[in-house]
């Protein structure tokens, strides 16, 4: 890679990649019903923006414990950055009322953070592989079907990958320059502050720094004379930073952290399906994380990937078989990308994690995965002119024309996979029907209620009784909120007092179906919501009360 030094329109650029791409989901984001975890979030950030209206009005009794523990008490095994950050969008929203809808106001931090990352990838490509990489890049990570159905929500798995991907570039750029080892630990403080996904990146970066070293020893070509002092800055600056971001640590910082630490290290299992097999228990399956990344990321974007991988590889290793010194200045950037793009895969691969969030919990590992992808871009761009400039033809637009198509597969199944985002499977699955033969998950978090709000307005316009199944009542009560639902349609969880019963089909849920036949006397849904064929949702009325 031969990178090109960013300037003033590669930030402008930048910028418009962040805010195109914050309309967009701000423009699809009504598609989308709110899963549990964000409806969990959302009454969070509801009770933290009581505190800071408390802190406001009457810091004194705002800062005592009995206050900060009553307000900051639920939810409490999240760290409190990004529900701060919910709690003052859904402020600006009850005061203001800038965004379409209240849960708008709450998704909003998530599609801002994607957007700023689009900035963030175009920039680190740009820098260490040219233009053409950091826009393929950026592109191609926007075009994710799963990572576009993560960047909607009131959740934490879009943040996190901006800190982390910020935290990495910082660490990148501290190898070269003092002044970002105050940024590194910085952003490492933040990233600490939104997710214990951060916690792997004192490693990555240290194998990185060691590495580095040895390898620019071997081949004379390394920059780097100093000691690795970003450990320093994340060692000081990360945990203070955490703890000022969130008050629920402030009166007893180590026993809570402990606690937090525990549940997460500890942390309870969930079901996943995955061929075939419910797993709610360890061990888990190894293959787990490759095989969904290769169901679930377009091929293009794979196949770009492994020939940017391939051609990165094949170039380190030969500078050390030659003893070459190296473009970067002997910081190995190629070397921390791949990394960070295994090292949360590798994670999740282990039989003892759990696999219940499905790619979700290795969403930090895709931007590198991108950059990748948009070397192998530049790669194939590459050559493509020398096979032109061999036939004497220089077309202009040659570059363009490779990047719309590269990037129309991933645009047609990204769109196509709106609002069922984490229902769909792409081509080596054998598409959505594909990945129902082989017994693949089909859903979690009980979203795609949010698909049947027409269902609703049509057959209880008066209101009536639903047993919602994997969706949350705060969940359910959003949508009515957010005017998704008539007004007097309300939850229930008992199934004979229901107009109608839902059922969200997981394999674990299939006892539901059971109860709903013997409590209505027969087998046969009223409605069936699909997805290319395949059902999502199974629609029971109830003869007794309709």
């Amino acid at each position: 890679m031969i990178g090109t030094r960013p300037a003033l329109r590669d930030h402008l650029l930048g910028l418009s990649l962040c805010v195109a791409y914050v309309a967009l989901l701000m423009h699809t984001e009504i598609d989308l019903g709110m899963a549990r975890d964000e409806s969990v979030y959302a009454y969070a950030a509801e009770r933290y923006g009581h505190w800071f209206e408390l802190l406001w009005h009457n810091p004194d009794r705002a800062l005592q414990q009995h206050s900060i523990d009553t307000h900051f008490k639920f939810n409490h095994e999240h760290p409190g950055l990004v529900k701060n950050l919910f709690a003052l969008s859904y402020l600006l929203e009850k005061h203001t009322h800038v965004f379409p809808t209240p849960t708008s106001a709450y998704r909003f931090v998530g599609m801002l953070s994607a957007g700023l990352l689009l900035w963030l990838l175009y920039i680190m490509g740009t820098r260490y592989g040219g233009r053409l990489v950091g826009l393929a890049a950026a592109l191609l990570y926007a075009l994710l079907p799963r990572a576009f159905y993560h960047a909607h929500l009131c959740c934490f798995d879009v943040p996190i990958v901006l800190a982390v991907t910020a935290t990495t570039y910082a660490y990148a750029r501290s190898l070269g320059s003092l002044r970002w080892v105050i940024w590194t630990g910085v952003l490492f403080g933040l990233a600490l502050s939104t997710k214990h996904n951060s916690w792997i990146l004192p490693g990555i970066f240290l194998i990185h720094f060691l590495y580095a070293r040895w390898s620019g020893a071997r081949t004379g070509g390394s920059s780097i004379k100093h000691w690795p002092h970003f450990l320093w800055a994340m060692a000081l600056l990360g945990p203070p930073i955490l703890v000022l971001t969130w008050p629920w640590l402030w009166h007893d910082p180590l026993h809570r952290f402990g606690w937090y630490a525990r549940f997460h290290l500890h942390h309870e299992y969930y079901n996943m399906a995955y061929f075939g097999h419910n797993y709610f228990k360890p061990p888990f399956p190894i293959s787990y994380p490759w095989v969904m990344t290769a169901f679930t990321v377009p091929v293009t974007t794979l196949l770009l990937c492994v020939v940017g991988l391939f051609r990165e590889v094949r170039a380190e290793l030969s500078r050390l078989r030659d003893k070459a010194p190296h473009f970067d200045s002997g910081t190995r950037t190629s070397v921390l990308w791949l990394g960070s793009l295994l090292a949360p895969m590798l994670l999740i691969a282990l039989p003892s994690t759990p696999i219940f969030g499905a790619t979700k919990h290795w969403l930090t590992a895709y931007p590198f995965l991108c950059l990748f992808a948009g070397v192998g871009f530049s790669k194939c761009v590459d050559s493509a002119r020398q096979m032109l400039a061999s036939m004497e033809v220089r077309p202009h637009l040659m570059p363009t024309g490779l990047l719309t198509v590269a990037l129309l597969p991933a645009a047609v199944e990204t769109a196509h996979s709106h609002p069922f985002g984490l229902s769909h499977y792409g081509v080596l699955a054998g598409g959505v029907p594909g990945a129902a033969r082989l017994g693949m998950n089909r859903q979690f978090w009980g979203y795609t209620t949010g698909s049947l709000s027409k269902f609703f307005f049509e057959h209880l316009p008066l209101g009536g009784r639903v047993y919602i199944c994997d969706m949350t009542g705060l969940a359910f009560a959003m949508m009515r909120r957010d005017g998704l639902l008539p007004r007097g349609v309300v939850d229930t969880p008992n199934l004979v007092d229901a107009d109608y019963a839902l059922v969200h089909h997981e394999h674990h849920f299939a006892d539901v179906d059971f109860q709903i036949w013997t409590a209505y006397g027969s087998v046969q849904p009223y409605y069936v919501l699909t997805y290319d064929g395949v059902p999502i949702i199974s629609v029971y009325k109830n003869p007794r009360r309709r």
